[in-house]
């Protein structure tokens, strides 16, 4: 289970970001799942509300998960597509020669104060 790690390093960024603006705690954090980022959103939440215990920063605080859709873009004919409906050959073309442009990052959208 990765997504326990992806917590701590996600914590040690708001305490950066907590200290830079004079911040005593946060109120929610928004973040930007890719849906073939292979984070699955509920364990994320659980490790979320299990190690927010351990700071009085994010005690209180709200994790709130927005899941970006993942597309994959064709080098032979230059289309987009949805990457888990068709996958790496694209369905224009039927080519190979493809690649993901979005939908594997994990990214913090929004930090609330409170």
């Amino acid at each position: 289970m990765h997504e326990l790690g992806i917590i701590v390093h996600i914590t040690k960024t708001l305490q950066n970001v907590a200290k830079e603006n004079n911040l005593s705690e946060i109120g929610s954090v928004t973040l930007e799942i890719g849906e073939v980022s292979t984070i699955v959103p509920d364990y994320l939440t659980d490790c979320w509300k299990y190690y927010r215990k351990k700071f009085p920063l994010i005690e209180h605080s709200e994790l709130k998960i927005e899941i970006l859709p993942a597309t994959t873009y064709c080098e032979d004919c230059r289309q987009t597509y949805p990457t888990v409906e068709f996958g790496r050959q694209c369905p224009y073309c039927k080519s190979p020669n493809t690649y993901l442009v979005c939908g594997d990052e994990c990214n913090i959208k929004e930090i609330e104060a409170q």
